[in-house]
Protein backbone atom coordinates (compact mmCIF):
# COMPACT_ATOMS: atom_id res chain seq x y z
CA UNK A 1 0.00 0.00 0.00
CA UNK A 2 1.43 3.71 -0.99
CA UNK A 3 0.04 7.19 0.29
CA UNK A 4 -0.13 10.00 -2.21
CA UNK A 5 -1.42 12.76 -4.06
CA UNK A 6 -3.43 13.05 -7.37
CA UNK A 7 -3.57 16.15 -9.71
CA UNK A 8 -6.58 16.58 -8.19
CA UNK A 9 -4.14 18.00 -5.19
CA UNK A 10 -3.19 20.80 -7.27
CA UNK A 11 -6.40 21.17 -9.25
CA UNK A 12 -5.77 25.24 -8.95
CA UNK A 13 -2.03 25.42 -9.29
CA UNK A 14 -2.38 23.23 -12.16
CA UNK A 15 -4.65 25.28 -13.78
CA UNK A 16 -5.21 28.33 -16.48
CA UNK A 17 -6.52 30.52 -13.53
CA UNK A 18 -2.93 30.91 -12.03
CA UNK A 19 -0.12 32.56 -13.50
CA UNK A 20 2.00 30.53 -13.90
CA UNK A 21 0.67 26.49 -13.93
CA UNK A 22 2.60 23.71 -12.36
CA UNK A 23 3.94 21.13 -14.30
CA UNK A 24 3.80 17.63 -14.04
CA UNK A 25 7.34 17.18 -13.06
CA UNK A 26 6.87 19.76 -10.15
CA UNK A 27 4.04 18.33 -8.86
CA UNK A 28 5.73 14.98 -8.98
CA UNK A 29 8.89 16.37 -7.41
CA UNK A 30 6.42 17.99 -4.71
CA UNK A 31 5.14 14.66 -4.15
CA UNK A 32 8.43 13.12 -3.45
CA UNK A 33 9.51 15.75 -1.57
CA UNK A 34 6.27 16.07 0.86
CA UNK A 35 6.60 12.19 1.57
CA UNK A 36 4.26 10.78 -0.68
CA UNK A 37 4.84 7.33 -2.37
CA UNK A 38 2.52 7.68 -4.98
CA UNK A 39 1.58 10.04 -7.77
CA UNK A 40 -2.13 9.75 -9.41
CA UNK A 41 -1.81 11.68 -13.23
CA UNK A 42 -6.10 11.75 -13.20
CA UNK A 43 -8.21 13.87 -15.86
CA UNK A 44 -4.55 15.25 -16.97
CA UNK A 45 -5.07 15.55 -21.07
CA UNK A 46 -1.72 16.70 -21.28
CA UNK A 47 -0.16 13.37 -20.91
CA UNK A 48 -1.85 11.99 -24.12
CA UNK A 49 0.40 14.45 -26.46
CA UNK A 50 3.93 13.41 -24.81
CA UNK A 51 6.36 11.66 -26.73
CA UNK A 52 7.74 8.57 -25.87
CA UNK A 53 10.85 9.93 -24.84
CA UNK A 54 9.34 12.29 -22.14
CA UNK A 55 7.10 9.81 -20.81
CA UNK A 56 10.27 7.82 -20.57
CA UNK A 57 11.90 10.72 -18.72
CA UNK A 58 9.07 10.89 -16.30
CA UNK A 59 9.34 7.07 -15.37
CA UNK A 60 12.36 7.58 -14.94
CA UNK A 61 12.46 10.72 -12.89
CA UNK A 62 9.45 9.24 -10.53
CA UNK A 63 11.44 5.96 -10.26
CA UNK A 64 14.30 7.94 -9.02
CA UNK A 65 12.31 9.59 -6.66
CA UNK A 66 10.88 6.76 -5.56
CA UNK A 67 7.01 7.31 -6.32
CA UNK A 68 4.51 5.21 -8.30
CA UNK A 69 2.76 6.79 -11.05
CA UNK A 70 -0.78 5.99 -11.88
CA UNK A 71 -3.32 7.11 -14.53
CA UNK A 72 -6.82 8.71 -14.31
CA UNK A 73 -8.75 8.83 -17.10
CA UNK A 74 -13.09 9.31 -17.61
CA UNK A 75 -14.85 6.74 -20.25
CA UNK A 76 -15.02 3.45 -21.31
CA UNK A 77 -14.42 3.42 -25.28
CA UNK A 78 -12.24 0.42 -25.94
CA UNK A 79 -9.84 2.53 -28.07
CA UNK A 80 -9.80 5.14 -25.21
CA UNK A 81 -8.59 2.78 -22.84
CA UNK A 82 -6.53 1.20 -25.32
CA UNK A 83 -4.45 4.33 -25.32
CA UNK A 84 -4.36 4.59 -22.05
CA UNK A 85 -3.56 1.46 -21.73
CA UNK A 86 -0.15 2.46 -23.76
CA UNK A 87 0.41 4.94 -21.71
CA UNK A 88 -0.15 3.38 -18.53
CA UNK A 89 2.86 0.72 -19.41
CA UNK A 90 4.95 3.28 -20.64
CA UNK A 91 4.93 4.50 -17.58
CA UNK A 92 5.16 1.51 -15.46
CA UNK A 93 1.63 2.19 -14.07
CA UNK A 94 -0.07 -0.52 -12.52
CA UNK A 95 -3.54 1.60 -11.83
CA UNK A 96 -5.59 3.24 -14.21
CA UNK A 97 -8.85 4.62 -12.61
CA UNK A 98 -11.80 5.74 -15.23
CA UNK A 99 -15.08 6.43 -14.86
CA UNK A 100 -18.52 5.34 -16.91
CA UNK A 101 -19.02 8.77 -18.99
CA UNK A 102 -16.94 10.69 -20.88
CA UNK A 103 -17.93 14.07 -22.89
CA UNK A 104 -19.03 12.15 -25.24
CA UNK A 105 -20.46 8.67 -24.61
CA UNK A 106 -22.72 7.63 -21.81
CA UNK A 107 -22.90 4.33 -22.12
CA UNK A 108 -25.72 1.61 -20.61
CA UNK A 109 -24.55 -0.87 -18.57
CA UNK A 110 -24.54 -3.37 -21.50
CA UNK A 111 -22.87 -1.04 -23.53
CA UNK A 112 -20.60 -0.70 -20.89
CA UNK A 113 -19.76 -4.34 -21.00
CA UNK A 114 -19.69 -4.53 -24.31
CA UNK A 115 -16.82 -1.60 -24.45
CA UNK A 116 -15.01 -3.45 -21.55
CA UNK A 117 -15.16 -7.07 -23.23
CA UNK A 118 -12.79 -5.61 -26.05
CA UNK A 119 -10.39 -4.23 -23.94
CA UNK A 120 -10.55 -6.10 -20.77
CA UNK A 121 -8.28 -8.83 -21.79
CA UNK A 122 -5.65 -6.68 -22.76
CA UNK A 123 -5.60 -5.33 -19.14
CA UNK A 124 -5.08 -8.93 -17.78
CA UNK A 125 -2.45 -9.71 -20.30
CA UNK A 126 -0.39 -6.54 -19.17
CA UNK A 127 -1.27 -6.97 -15.63
CA UNK A 128 -2.72 -3.50 -14.77
CA UNK A 129 -5.77 -2.80 -12.66
CA UNK A 130 -8.62 -0.78 -14.88
CA UNK A 131 -10.73 0.75 -11.44
CA UNK A 132 -14.00 2.40 -12.26
CA UNK A 133 -14.85 5.32 -9.70
CA UNK A 134 -18.23 5.69 -7.68
CA UNK A 135 -19.73 9.23 -8.68
CA UNK A 136 -22.65 10.75 -8.74
CA UNK A 137 -23.84 10.85 -12.51
CA UNK A 138 -23.91 6.84 -12.52
CA UNK A 139 -25.58 4.94 -9.29
CA UNK A 140 -22.94 2.74 -7.14
CA UNK A 141 -25.38 -0.26 -7.73
CA UNK A 142 -24.53 0.15 -11.61
CA UNK A 143 -20.95 0.49 -11.49
CA UNK A 144 -21.14 -2.84 -9.59
CA UNK A 145 -23.10 -4.69 -12.09
CA UNK A 146 -20.25 -4.25 -14.63
CA UNK A 147 -17.65 -4.83 -12.34
CA UNK A 148 -19.08 -8.13 -10.62
CA UNK A 149 -20.33 -9.43 -14.19
CA UNK A 150 -16.54 -9.96 -15.33
CA UNK A 151 -15.33 -11.34 -12.36
CA UNK A 152 -11.35 -9.94 -12.83
CA UNK A 153 -9.06 -9.46 -10.25
CA UNK A 154 -8.15 -6.78 -13.06
CA UNK A 155 -11.13 -4.98 -12.82
CA UNK A 156 -12.23 -3.12 -9.54
CA UNK A 157 -13.81 0.07 -7.83
CA UNK A 158 -12.05 3.15 -7.29
CA UNK A 159 -13.82 3.96 -4.31
CA UNK A 160 -14.44 7.76 -3.51
CA UNK A 161 -17.38 8.09 -1.21
CA UNK A 162 -17.60 12.08 -1.01
CA UNK A 163 -18.89 11.99 -4.88
CA UNK A 164 -21.90 9.80 -4.15
CA UNK A 165 -23.44 12.33 -2.00
CA UNK A 166 -24.81 14.34 -4.95
CA UNK A 167 -27.08 11.42 -5.82
CA UNK A 168 -28.29 10.65 -2.21
CA UNK A 169 -26.48 7.81 -1.71
CA UNK A 170 -24.89 7.67 2.09
CA UNK A 171 -21.45 7.27 2.21
CA UNK A 172 -21.44 4.39 4.74
CA UNK A 173 -23.55 2.61 2.21
CA UNK A 174 -21.36 3.21 -0.70
CA UNK A 175 -18.35 1.82 1.39
CA UNK A 176 -19.79 -1.08 2.12
CA UNK A 177 -21.00 -1.94 -0.97
CA UNK A 178 -17.93 -1.37 -2.76
CA UNK A 179 -15.78 -2.29 -0.58
CA UNK A 180 -14.42 -6.13 -1.41
CA UNK A 181 -14.13 -4.87 -4.88
CA UNK A 182 -11.81 -1.99 -4.23
CA UNK A 183 -8.81 -1.61 -6.17
CA UNK A 184 -7.88 2.12 -5.47
CA UNK A 185 -9.35 4.36 -3.11
CA UNK A 186 -9.68 8.41 -3.59
CA UNK A 187 -9.35 10.34 -0.21
CA UNK A 188 -10.70 13.79 0.22
CA UNK A 189 -13.14 15.07 3.29
CA UNK A 190 -16.09 16.76 2.66
CA UNK A 191 -18.94 18.72 4.96
CA UNK A 192 -22.02 20.94 4.26
CA UNK A 193 -22.14 24.76 5.13
CA UNK A 194 -25.01 26.88 5.46
CA UNK A 195 -24.83 29.72 2.30
CA UNK A 196 -26.12 33.29 3.18
CA UNK A 197 -28.82 33.91 4.95
CA UNK A 198 -29.31 30.45 5.27
CA UNK A 199 -30.66 29.56 2.18
CA UNK A 200 -30.01 26.02 0.90
CA UNK A 201 -26.15 24.72 1.57
CA UNK A 202 -23.04 24.30 -0.05
CA UNK A 203 -21.23 21.02 -0.41
CA UNK A 204 -17.31 21.34 -0.58
CA UNK A 205 -14.44 20.12 0.20
CA UNK A 206 -12.68 20.81 3.62
CA UNK A 207 -9.45 19.33 5.32
CA UNK A 208 -8.93 15.48 6.81
CA UNK A 209 -10.63 15.06 9.60
CA UNK A 210 -12.64 18.38 9.45
CA UNK A 211 -15.93 16.73 7.79
CA UNK A 212 -18.53 14.27 7.22
CA UNK A 213 -15.89 11.70 6.05
CA UNK A 214 -15.42 8.89 8.69
CA UNK A 215 -12.09 7.53 7.61
CA UNK A 216 -11.23 5.09 10.37
CA UNK A 217 -14.44 3.80 9.69
CA UNK A 218 -13.75 3.52 5.94
CA UNK A 219 -10.12 1.95 6.23
CA UNK A 220 -11.10 -0.85 8.60
CA UNK A 221 -13.56 -1.53 6.02
CA UNK A 222 -11.75 -1.30 2.83
CA UNK A 223 -8.62 -2.25 4.62
CA UNK A 224 -6.27 -0.95 2.25
CA UNK A 225 -3.41 -2.06 4.12
CA UNK A 226 -2.95 -5.89 4.09
CA UNK A 227 -5.00 -5.59 0.42
CA UNK A 228 -2.21 -3.09 -1.09
CA UNK A 229 -4.55 -0.41 -1.79
CA UNK A 230 -3.08 3.19 -2.62
CA UNK A 231 -5.02 5.70 -1.11
CA UNK A 232 -4.42 9.00 -3.44
CA UNK A 233 -5.35 12.23 -1.77
CA UNK A 234 -8.05 14.95 -3.72
CA UNK A 235 -9.12 17.84 -2.68
CA UNK A 236 -12.55 19.95 -3.26
CA UNK A 237 -11.33 23.26 -2.84
CA UNK A 238 -13.63 26.29 -3.80
CA UNK A 239 -12.03 29.23 -5.53
CA UNK A 240 -10.96 32.09 -3.12
CA UNK A 241 -10.55 35.56 -3.25
CA UNK A 242 -7.85 35.23 -6.11
CA UNK A 243 -5.28 32.90 -7.10
CA UNK A 244 -2.52 33.83 -4.40
CA UNK A 245 -4.87 32.93 -1.75
CA UNK A 246 -6.49 29.41 -3.25
CA UNK A 247 -2.95 28.37 -4.24
CA UNK A 248 -1.84 29.05 -0.66
CA UNK A 249 -4.39 27.31 0.59
CA UNK A 250 -4.71 24.26 -1.74
CA UNK A 251 -1.08 24.08 -0.34
CA UNK A 252 -2.14 23.24 3.08
CA UNK A 253 -4.32 21.34 2.42
CA UNK A 254 -2.24 19.31 0.56
CA UNK A 255 0.67 19.19 3.48
CA UNK A 256 -2.17 18.80 6.08
CA UNK A 257 -4.13 15.38 4.16
CA UNK A 258 -0.58 14.17 2.99
CA UNK A 259 0.28 14.50 7.37
CA UNK A 260 -3.20 12.82 8.20
CA UNK A 261 -2.61 9.69 6.02
CA UNK A 262 1.10 8.74 7.00
CA UNK A 263 0.06 9.42 10.55
CA UNK A 264 -2.92 6.87 10.42
CA UNK A 265 -1.30 4.69 8.72
CA UNK A 266 2.30 4.83 10.30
Amino acid sequence: MAIGLSTYAYFWRHSDRVPVPMGLDAMLEQTAELGGQVFQICDYPKIEKLSAESLEKLRQRAESLGVVLELGTRGLKADHLGLYLNLAKSLDAKILRSMFNSPDSRPTIAQAQQQLAQILPDFERSEVALCIETYEQVPTASNLEVVKHFNSPWLGICLDPANCVAALEAPKEVITLTAPYVLNLHVKDFAFSRRDGWVGFTFAGCPLGEGLLDYDAMIAEVNPQSRGINQIIEHWLPWQEDADATCAMEDAWTRHNLDFLLSRNS
